[in-house]
């Protein structure tokens, strides 16, 4: 499915904290005329799960996904809401089975090898690398590649708009997460132009 989705969009998915309900239609809006149509709502704030639902009935460009999924609740909680992928800072055995059982597109988040051979035992070959810079960044991921071929990953955690090209020239890299594209400062003012230009520039 992440193949297929990356043939649609730019290989940048931002991470996105939404505390106003009435910013999620246009700032997706405005993701997606720039070209980023893979989006993470992230479960940080109450306006999460209705962001998630008003996204995916009115910006139907958009491949909408749930993120800081930290147990089943939440997974089942946002698919209901019309999430179309999950993304996990994290695993547990309950969170996997979960996600097995769903069948979906969903990232379990991992920063050890030891992490990788436990999500890959459960049969997840597309990861979360997270916190990418402080677990070691593109030298952890190139250590990580040498055993474990199979396994890519979508770095998130400290990466910018200077360093993401760095990360996805690896080999085991298909697509990166990040916050720049849809900063605070450009949310709270409202500035969609901003926010459509930051994601043309990818």
């Amino acid at each position: 499915m992440w193949d297929e989705w990356l043939t649609k969009s730019k290989p940048v998915m931002p991470v996105i904290v939404i505390d106003d309900i009435d910013t999620a239609v246009p700032m997706a809006q405005a993701l997606v005329a720039g070209g980023v149509k893979l989006l993470e709502v992230t479960l940080r704030t109450p306006a999460a799960l209705a962001a998630i639902s008003e996204i995916s009935r009115n910006v139907p460009e958009a491949i909408i996904g749930v993120g800081t999924v930290t147990s089943p609740d939440q997974l089942h909680s946002a698919l209901n809401r019309g999430a179309q992928f999950a993304v996990s800072p994290g695993f547990t055995p309950n969170l996997l089975a979960a996600a097995s059982e769903w069948g979906g597109p969903f990232l379990p988040g991992v920063a050890t090898p030891s992490e990788v051979m436990q999500a890959r035992e459960a049969g997840f070959t597309k990861m979360k690398f997270f916190p990418a810079v402080p677990s070691g960044g593109r030298s952890m991921l190139k250590a990580i590649g040498a055993p474990m071929p199979e396994v890519s990953f979508c770095p998130t955690g400290g990466i910018s708009a200077e360093t993401y090209h760095d990360f996805l020239a690896l080999d085991n890299v298909f697509a990166v997460g990040g916050s720049w594209l849809t900063p605070p400062n450009l949310m709270s003012a409202r500035n969609w132009q901003a926010i459509k230009d930051l994601a043309s520039d990818i």
